[in-house]
């Protein structure tokens, strides 16, 4: 069946006809994302056009990027203000696990998905110190952990995988892995991790207008969207 190995970009796949965008840096000048209000709203038109209904923005709140949701929140409803689009649009925080992590946690001043979700992320090259244990003491005050892109992690793999799953730890996909944005080693272990099943959720990890417009002219094979759609990318997940 030779038409199964025909590509397409994302734009033509539908996968983002009605999809929700877990995880993009699209909130102006709050982190390393998009830097105006103008390029925000950009980036938002485009996504409306491609037909994504819901964008969940997820600035970092970490050491070197030390938000805090009082002051997101701000941001967000100016941008709230500024946007007239028919997209909804939700705030969240992708949160580092680093050494300020767990005064965070205790505090409670943390900006969480359907209030009992959490995107966290850890350096690309090093596992956080206890992280078993950290990410544990999240689970115990009934917050689920959503690990942003796993795929992108050098220090993990498929055994790490399987261990953060018998956690019931969430994975969030970013779908530029799967065009080779992030090279070829991110796109073995994107198909690896999907083709698992263990992919809940998926986002685009925008930081400008012009990776978005990249983004979308990246090729993507038919059984790779095929199990892309089977992503349940539900922001109620259970």
């Amino acid at each position: 069946m030779f038409f199964l190995h025909h590509s397409y970009s994302v734009e033509e796949s539908g996968l983002l006809k009605g999809a929700t965008d877990w995880h993009c840096h699209v909130l102006p000048g709050v982190d390393d994302g998009v830097k105006t209000m103008e390029e925000s709203l950009s980036v938002l038109s485009v996504m409306e056009k491609v037909g994504v209904r819901h964008v969940n923005l997820t600035p970092h709140i970490m050491e070197d990027v030390p938000n805090t949701p009082e002051g997101l929140r701000e941001r967000f409803a100016e941008l709230r203000g500024q946007y007239k689009g028919g997209m909804e649009l939700t705030l969240a925080a992708e949160n580092m696990l680093d050494n300020l992590f767990s005064e965070r946690l205790e505090s409670g001043a943390l900006l969480t998905i359907c209030s009992d979700k959490l995107l966290v992320e850890t350096s690309y090259f090093n596992p956080p110190y206890r992280m078993d244990y950290v990410l544990s003491d999240i689970l115990t005050r009934d917050i689920t952990p959503v690990l942003a892109h796993p795929e992108r992690y050098v220090y993990m793999e498929e055994k790490d995988y399987r261990k953060l799953r018998s956690m019931h730890i969430l994975f969030q996909l970013n779908l530029p892995s799967l065009v080779g944005i992030y090279g070829s080693r991110v796109q073995r272990k994107a198909e690896m991790i999907l083709s698992n099943g263990w992919y809940d959720v998926y986002g685009t990890d925008t930081h400008s207008l012009r990776f978005y417009n990249a983004f979308l002219y990246g090729r993507l094979r038919r059984r790779v969207i095929d199990q892309v759609k089977a992503i349940p990318n539900d922001l109620n997940l259970k």
